[in-house]
């Protein structure tokens, strides 16, 4: 049986229709028709998960890992709806949404077992000195506490783990911070349905309505009445650049400034050392035209740039890349709106001076098909449009002359989410005086890999100087996530009875 969504919003426990209406636009299948959000909409969710946080935010950390590891669990009992309308809506394939759903159920219960131990709480205490000359030091006890409710947007190329339920919600959540989503209109039966699983936890453990809201679709007043609406304390966005940034400034310019969480774009650089080139210069070829095809090249990390020394090492691994290219059929993108994006940045990208096609290909509506160009180092330098990304499986080659080319070359790239070292024993030299530049650059530094896929762990940043993301110190993977929808408070002198629960002595 066909599964067939309800097309309402979820505000605060209900569901609320709207005269105005959109319909999907599903890859294959069925269009439904959605309720379409406004600014009204917003306002009243908003209220609503204004009124909960207090409660919330005085929540035992037991009764939030209990919500957590409950809303990961109504999300597996649907598990088989989410995958039958989220390969509809998107065209992704079964064991790709059913893989990401795994993820998004697993950071749900992993941010459970995060907030059980406390230590991200990062309590502190200084204890009273009354006869410390000259002056008396107080009792001081400090911790972290929740920011208040948070905006979240869904993104487009991942319609469950950055998304309704995504990572920012699991880390708002677990927090102690309402959340209020604008859904994405890309896939809105898929956040439908992970919806009803948050608002199914909620009731059954008898917790207020207001803690979560969902609301579809609409025109850009929508979120933009929910990154100016008084109530909402932070803001966590995956999207363009252009989009981001409009969002980023509007939180900028309120009455009371917030922080505005956003990943925005990366071209992710690869720089192939001259030992792994002479090395496995077809290996390195044929796997990065892997990692660029992956999800159709629809991935924050997908490693859009190779540096590679110009010669033989860099004809044999451009060869590589093109026969493995060349072998992926146009597969579908999630939109057509960013299939045509896409394909307008191919011909940005093929119009710039000095770029040569190695590879072209033609393709129609929303489907894909792998592009690669090479480009000198002197040619890219000048042109700075050529470090925009292009979302989707196109690929260009930097040709240096020289690991001091290479070198100047790296310091060109704006912020980065990640940034990858090809390099074997002989290239120990090259790759430290390469280090600190990309520690600069980018969250996350690879080695002898590819950076297409994030680890969902303690340890993942994901993240990185502007305009990879618009807060550089925040990661919006990994349990180090929660950080940003928290505050450090100190308590002086507080008698015990008046301390949150978790700063009193045991």
């Amino acid at each position: 049986m066909t599964f067939a969504p309800h097309g309402n919003h979820l505000i605060a426990g209900r569901r609320v229709g709207a005269e105005t209406k959109f319909s999907s636009a599903p890859a294959q299948g069925t269009a439904f028709e959605y309720s379409a959000g406004s600014p009204d909409l917003v306002a009243e969710a908003c209220a609503a998960a204004h009124a909960a946080f207090q409660g919330f935010a005085a929540s035992t950390r037991e009764e939030r890992a209990v919500l957590l590891d409950t809303i990961a669990a109504e999300i597996d009992a649907r598990g088989d709806q989410i995958t039958e309308i989220g390969t509809s809506e998107t065209g992704l394939p079964e064991v790709r949404l059913q893989g990401e759903r795994g993820r998004t159920t697993g950071q749900l219960r992993l941010f459970a077992s995060h907030i059980r131990e406390g230590t991200y709480l990062d309590r502190r205490h200084d204890t009273a000195l009354p006869d410390r000359q000259p002056l008396p030091r107080p009792d001081l006890r400090m911790m972290q506490r929740p920011i208040g409710p948070v905006a979240v947007f869904g993104a487009s190329n991942f319609p469950l783990a950055f998304s309704t339920a995504g990572g920012d919600t699991a880390a708002a959540l677990a927090a102690g911070c309402p959340v209020v989503v604008k859904g994405h209109g890309a896939h809105p039966g898929t956040g439908e349905i992970v919806g009803d699983a948050i608002v199914a936890a909620l009731d059954k453990l008898g917790m207020d309505g207001g803690i979560f809201s969902l609301v579809q679709g609409g025109t850009r007043a929508v979120g933009e009445a929910l990154v100016t609406d008084p109530r909402i304390k932070a803001v966590g966005f995956t999207g363009s650049l252009g989009g981001g940034r409009a969002l980023f400034d509007l939180c900028a310019r309120r009455p009371e400034p917030i922080p505005f969480f956003g990943e925005l774009g990366s071209v992710n650089p690869m720089f192939v050392l001259p030992a792994a080139a002479a090395a496995r210069a077809g290996d390195l070829g044929k796997g990065w035209a892997g990692s660029l095809t992956m999800g159709v090249g629809q991935f924050c990390t997908n490693p859009g740039i190779a540096i590679v020394v110009d010669g033989p090492e860099a004809e044999t691994f451009t060869r590589a890349a093109r026969d493995g290219l060349q072998a992926v059929a146009a597969q579908t993108m999630l939109s057509d709106g960013m299939a045509d994006a896409y394909r307008a940045g191919a011909r940005r990208v093929s119009e710039g001076a000095g770029v040569k096609s190695l590879l072209s290909s033609t393709s129609e509506g929303r489907s894909a098909a792998p592009y690669l160009f090479d480009v000198s180092a002197e040619d890219w330098m000048a042109n700075e449009a050529l470090s925009e990304e292009v979302f989707g499986p196109l690929g260009l080659v930097i040709r240096v002359k020289d690991a001091e080319q290479m070198q100047a070359v790296a310091t060109r790239f704006r912020g980065q989410l990640t940034a990858t070292l090809q390099m074997d024993e002989g290239d120990m030299d090259l790759a430290r005086a390469l280090l600190p530049v990309l520690e600069q650059m980018a969250g996350r530094v690879l080695a002898n890999g590819f950076p297409t896929g994030v680890e969902v762990a303690d340890t993942m940043v994901h993240g990185g100087p502007y305009p990879a993301s618009t807060n550089f110190g925040a990661t919006s993977v990994g349990t180090l996530s929660i950080r940003r929808f928290l505050r450090p408070v100190c308590y002086q002198n507080l008698p015990e009875a008046l301390l949150p629960a978790d700063l009193r002595p045991v």
